[in-house]
C-alpha cells in the first residue's frame, strides 16, 4: 500500500469514528430527552388535585402573634387558601399585595390564607413578610416535604380548599385580584 492509499484509509478511519461518535451523542441526548418528557409527564400525574382531599401537613408558622407550627388540619371547617411561593418567585411578589388586602375580609368570613415558602432561609422570608406587611400566616417549608407532596412546579401555585378539606380549585401561576376573589368565594364556609 503506498502512502496516498494509507492517508485515505486514515482518513475514512476517522470519518467513520467521528459519525459513530456523533451518532451516539445523538442517542444520549435523544433518550435524555425522551426521559425528561416520560418524567414530566408521569410527575403532572403526582400533583395533588381538583376533587381529592388535601394532604395534612404541619409547618412552622413565621409570622403573627401566634408564632407556632401549624397544622391544615387544624383549620378544618373553614375554607383555605393555600399558596406556595418564593421570594424570588416575581409572579408570587406581584399576588401577595392582593392577598393582603383580601385577607381580613375573607377571614370574618371563614376563610383563612395560607402562604408556605419554599425559599432556602427563614431570613430572607421574615424580610419579605415585613416589607410587605403580611398578616396572613406565612409556613417555611425548608426540607420541601409539603412542596413534594403536593407536586408542585410552578411557583406560585394554589389550591383552594372548601371546609372538608376537598380540593375544589388548583391554580397554577399568579392570580389577578379579581380571580383571587372570585376563587375565595368558592371555599366561604355554607
Amino acid at each position: 500500500m503506498n502512502k496516498v492509499e494509507k492517508a485515505n484509509q486514515q482518513k475514512r478511519k476517522k470519518k467513520r469514528f467521528r459519525l459513530i461518535y456523533r451518532t451516539a451523542i445523538l442517542v444520549v441526548l435523544f433518550g435524555a430527552m425522551l426521559f425528561a418528557i416520560v418524567s414530566n409527564v408521569l410527575s403532572e400525574d403526582e400533583a395533588v388535585d381538583v376533587g381529592e382531599q388535601a394532604p395534612d401537613f404541619q409547618l412552622t408558622q413565621l409570622n403573627g402573634e401566634n408564632v407556632e407550627n401549624l397544622r391544615l388540619s387544624d383549620l378544618k371547617g373553614k375554607g383555605v387558601m393555600l399558596n406556595f411561593w418564593a421570594t424570588y418567585c416575581e409572579p408570587c411578589k406581584r399576588e401577595m399585595p392582593y392577598m393582603e388586602s383580601l385577607y381580613p375580609q375573607y377571614k370574618e368570613k371563614g376563610v383563612e390564607i395560607v402562604a408556605v415558602s419554599v425559599d432556602m432561609t427563614e431570613i430572607v422570608i421574615n424580610k419579605f413578610v415585613n416589607q410587605y406587611d403580611l398578616t396572613f400566616p406565612i409556613l417555611h417549608d425548608k426540607s420541601s416535604e409539603v412542596m413534594d407532596a403536593y407536586g408542585i412546579k410552578p411557583l406560585p401555585t394554589t389550591y383552594f380548599i372548601d371546609e372538608n378539606g376537598v380540593i375544589v380549585e388548583r391554580v397554577l401561576g399568579e392570580l389577578t385580584l379579581e380571580n383571587l376573589e372570585g376563587y375565595l368565594e368558592q371555599i366561604v364556609p355554607s
